[in-house]
């Protein structure tokens, strides 16, 4: 069941602070990246190149309740967590969660297939992008239109629908991203 609260293409949410994130970001080691990128837990086909750096994953595919932190959560934790509390403030959840939380790094010529996250874990939190760094030749496809996303600015994203992502650009597209759902709510509540 999909989360009748999700947006239907995308939605805005405002624009943020991102401080000293975006040099911190950069400032992330090759080797991290690789490290961090081998050990992934999501190896998704669709993501063809595209790195991560994955901070908290859903334990099984089939449930966006039942998480886990991952290592590096413990040192970017300070740094990311108040941000993403700005960014999901408009929800006003009283008890607001995060089931997922990563980096994703496209390349200049990376690609992220048409998909649909399908699995059941996916279909319920509101899927949210802030980009840390982009490009004017990033296109986001969001059924039913192409979306380029600014630096600073936050949006949640149809990730039922089909989506894709191209990096026509000569420079790497940084995204913050995560999942945020309602604990007091879920399928057949209203």
């Amino acid at each position: 069941m999909i989360n009748p609260r999700k947006t239907k293409s995308v939605r805005p949410l405002g624009v943020f602070d991102l401080g000293s994130l975006p040099q911190d970001v950069a400032a992330i080691p090759q080797a991290v990246w690789d490290r961090e990128n081998a050990q992934k837990p999501n190896r998704f086909g669709a993501l063809d190149r595209t790195e991560h750096i994955v901070f908290r994953f859903v334990s099984g595919l089939n449930d966006w309740r039942q998480f886990y932190d991952r290592e590096p959560w413990a040192e970017w934790r300070e740094r990311l967590e108040p941000l993403m509390r700005a960014v999901v403030a408009p929800y006003g959840y009283a008890n607001g969660a995060f089931s997922r939380i990563m980096l994703a790094r496209m390349r200049p010529g990376g690609v992220i297939h048409p998909h649909v996250d399908a699995s059941d874990a996916a279909r319920w939190p509101h899927k949210i992008h802030v980009p840390i760094s982009t490009n004017d030749r990033v296109v986001f496809f969001v059924d039913p239109g192409y979306h380029h996303l600014p630096v600073g600015h936050a949006f949640e994203l149809n990730n039922a629908g089909v989506h894709a992502v191209k990096n026509d650009g000569p420079t790497d597209r940084v995204h913050l991203i995560f999942e945020y759902f309602d604990a007091d709510q879920g399928p057949g509540q209203p």
